[in-house]
């Protein structure tokens, strides 16, 4: 498994070209981009720091003095190219902003996989302003709605505090099996919707622990038209040190923040005065949720050769 996720480099070592953050901040499209290089960096973090995939899945970037792991596509594990699918497929439901919830579960019974081990909640919200996104976190937010300086310095701390979270987890089991579900926004998203690698779902938030689940805050970046906001829950067995500040004991099933999404659906909604009131009043009856056409188990023992970097 492997144990370090974040290094410091020396300041003397040359700048690779290739950085993990825009160098600019200043629009809707570079928020954007912003927002899905964070998420790719998240779900990397998470994979790797986790043990999912060996070494060779990964490729290395730089953010200041840091060194970060991530995800590359490794044609000899099938599990890294399985999530790379899934980030791609996230990125086209974050374009077009029909995105709610991204929802990472692991898993280790395949006949039951609303018995879980671990849940990483990736929640997104579009504001007029432009891109923001927060990092789930009730003590600690940060409104980092500010300069692109301020947004970058922001989200390296998300980054630091979702690193010294996933090595506060007890070891996985060997076999461990990964699914991710997507959530959306019932107002704008069609019907018969689907992203890349996706495919309708069950809609059904009861998801289990064996024990007393918690729910582990990591943090939140504003840049003023998105918002995405992560949260990490687990069995208070399996978090060796938790900090006060990021916990709290909860109840089972997934936090849907429904009072965000009314007030998100309203706006769009009074926009869109050409749809009918008996149209929206269907659509929000019932969430649209999509899950990947396969889930897998995780190869911990994989070994594969250098490969191409997708990001």
């Amino acid at each position: 498994m492997a144990t370090m996720q974040l290094s410091y480099a020396p300041r003397t070592r040359k700048t690779s070209k290739e950085t993990v953050f825009p160098t600019q901040i200043t629009n809707e499209q570079q928020s954007l981009i912003m927002v899905k290089k964070l998420f790719a960096t998240s779900i990397s973090c998470i994979t790797y720091l986790r043990g999912l995939f060996p070494e060779s899945s990964y490729g290395e970037r730089h953010v200041d003095d840091l060194n970060l792991k991530i995800l590359r596509e490794d044609k000899k594990c099938p599990g890294s190219l399985h999530i790379i699918k899934w980030i791609q497929g996230c990125f086209d439901a974050l374009e077009k902003k029909y995105l709610h919830m991204a929802v990472l579960t692991l898993y280790t019974n395949p006949k039951e996989p609303e018995k879980v081990t671990e849940i990483y909640q990736f929640k997104f919200k579009y504001t007029k302003y432009g891109a923001t996104m927060d990092f789930d976190s009730s003590n600690t937010s940060i409104d980092s709605r500010g300069s692109t300086e301020d947004i970058k310095r922001a989200s390296i701390l998300l980054i630091r505090k979702l690193y010294i979270l996933m090595q506060n987890l007890e070891p996985l089991p060997n076999d461990v099996i990964l699914t991710m579900k997507l959530h959306y926004y019932n107002a704008v998203t069609p019907h018969d919707y689907q992203p890349p690698g996706f495919k309708e779902a069950v809609n059904s938030n009861f998801l289990l622990f064996d024990g007393d689940p918690v729910n582990m805050h990591v943090g939140m970046v504003s840049t003023g038209f998105h918002k995405i906001k992560v949260k990490v829950t687990t069995e208070t067995s399996r978090v060796s040190d938790p900090e006060d500040d990021m916990t709290e004991i909860v109840h089972q099933g997934l936090d849907y923040d429904d009072d965000e999404e009314e007030e998100y659906n309203n706006q769009i909604q009074r926009m869109n005065f050409m749809c009918s009131q008996e149209g929206s009043e269907r659509s929000q009856k019932r969430r649209k949720v999509s899950e990947p056409s396969t889930a897998f188990i995780s190869n911990r023992e994989g070994k594969a050769d250098t490969c191409t970097t997708w990001m």
